[in-house]
């Protein structure tokens, strides 16, 4: 084949992509409700969601455009609504389920939902379920306490009393970027008497961190007001050799190359990203 048909073929080839794609994380529940469950967590590097096994890098063709979206968080409870569910984050053909809603101590606001990880549960009800390798479900409640929503490492902690609110499920570090990082923790529920703690999500009365998907806290006393759950985001790896394009829409940053990779992290928005 003449060199030039070489280099022709060189830049169809099929490039594997590491990936972390975290969805947003549900909002908390109202003061003594549950906390909110973290957004799904997908991943090639070091660990994925929900116990399971490591994803498979994903293949993508140079100068070719692949959709990325990055989801927001979920809104905290109040006294006339629910929390509400974070948004999916994705890339290309790899989604991650936004996580869901805490419950709220209202009996007309029950709320916790299904989603990437679980919202915690209030009261006597069930915590939400997670998905399937993106998290965990959320905990359940008891009396006058609310559980822990799921994170994408652990189950969220049913409420240990019927006055102490639950812990929320442990996030997953995951080294994608070079160093050891802590996303999507379920956030803590809230109780009569005491609140639950959060390591990777929204401690009570505390909102999910930006950008790590984590469950926002239930409200507590003097700020009954669930929280709301964190952005998620989207990083990904890839061979130094090449230079990534953020496309109109996304907010990112490319790396220096370091290790044989370099690496882009999309903290926002919806577009494109391609390679050359």
């Amino acid at each position: 084949m003449p060199i030039l048909g070489i280099i022709a073929s060189s830049k169809l080839s099929a490039i594997p992509i590491d990936y972390l794609v975290v969805a947003g994380g549900g909002g908390g529940g109202t003061r003594f409700g549950g906390g909110g469950g973290a957004g799904g967590l997908r991943s090639t590097v070091t660990a994925t969601g929900g116990g399971g096994s490591l994803e498979t890098a994903l293949s993508v063709s140079l100068g070719t455009n692949y959709t990325v979206t990055v989801g927001g968080g979920g809104a905290g409870g109040n006294g006339s609504s629910n929390s509400t569910n974070g948004s999916n984050s994705t890339f290309s053909t790899i989604s991650s389920i936004g996580g869901g809603g805490g419950g709220g101590n209202d009996a007309t606001l029950d709320g916790q939902k299904s989603g990437g990880s679980g919202g915690g549960a209030r009261s006597n009800y069930t915590g939400g379920a997670g998905t399937t390798n993106q998290g965990y479900k959320g905990g359940d409640g008891a009396g006058e306490a609310g559980a822990g929503g799921g994170g994408a490492g652990a189950a969220g902690q049913n409420a240990p009393s019927s006055s102490a609110g639950g812990n929320g499920g442990a996030g997953v570090s995951v080294s994608i970027t070079g160093s050891s990082v802590a996303y999507a923790g379920g956030g803590a529920g809230s109780g009569s008497a005491s609140d639950g703690t959060a390591s990777d999500g929204g401690g009570a009365g505390v909102a999910g961190a930006t950008n790590k998907g984590g469950g926002g806290g239930a409200g507590i006393t003097g700020n009954s007001l669930g929280k709301n759950g964190g952005s998620g985001v989207v990083i990904l790896r890839y061979p130094d050799t090449l230079t990534i394009t953020i496309g109109a829409g996304l907010t990112g940053t490319e790396s220096a190359a370091s290790g044989g990779y370099k690496r882009a992290t999309i903290t926002a928005g919806t577009g494109n990203v391609s390679w050359a």
